[in-house]
């Protein structure tokens, strides 16, 4: 893999595209779902559960966090890649985005 996508990732002033209200509310409650899974462990781990039991439940929480990066990863090659893209502005925003998949593949 090319070395200069190991760069950091630069700070975006103007996305392409804004979310609706509607997928706003429905990717918070897809966290506020994850967030309530993590306090759970927390309390298994208060009271001693039994190890798998808790390691099945980090895995439903990971699978649940990549869920909401796919669909935020979908949204922004959609709309903020496909506007540069038709904008002249291609070559920049592919290369962030390559970025982007390269760091959340290592998740």
């Amino acid at each position: 893999m090319d070395n200069k996508l190991n760069i950091p990732l630069t700070e975006i002033t103007k996305p392409g595209m804004m979310r609706t209200d509607e997928e706003k509310q429905e990717l918070l409650k897809r966290l506020r779902r994850v967030e309530g899974q993590v306090r759970g462990i927390q309390r298994m781990i208060e009271e001693d559960r039994y190890c798998v039991d808790i390691l099945v439940q980090l895995s439903a929480i990971s699978a649940a966090l990549k869920k909401v990066g796919f669909h935020l990863l979908e949204d922004h090659t959609r709309g903020c890649v496909s506007n540069a893209v038709a904008n002249g502005e291609g070559s920049e925003a592919i290369e962030e985005l390559m970025k982007v998949i390269q760091q959340f593949s290592k998740s």
